[in-house]
């Protein structure tokens, strides 16, 4: 499966610290050769983010994506759990 970032993403992620952005290619790596683990705490959102997905990066860092076709994963947007919902 292939992925994708958004300018929006890149953005947020600039601003990230060095082991939360380590922590986020982790995940995303994990995601991409796998998509079938318990770690990433992979779930469906609402409102905003309506049918887009979320998965767990560090304890409050959350990366949001949305499945554009079936092998490829648009990263739109990460942040803290209060970033990203409020």
């Amino acid at each position: 499966m292939k992925y994708i970032l958004t300018k929006k993403f890149e953005k947020q992620f600039s601003k990230l610290s060095n082991r939360q952005k380590e922590k986020t290619i982790g995940k995303i790596e994990v995601l991409v050769s796998a998509e079938v683990d318990g770690s990433l705490r992979k779930h469906c959102l609402h409102g905003k983010f309506k049918g887009a997905y979320s998965i767990n990066v560090t304890g409050d860092i959350r990366a949001v994506y949305i499945k554009s076709r079936k092998d490829l994963i648009k990263f739109v947007a990460i942040g803290t759990h209060s970033q990203l919902y409020k």
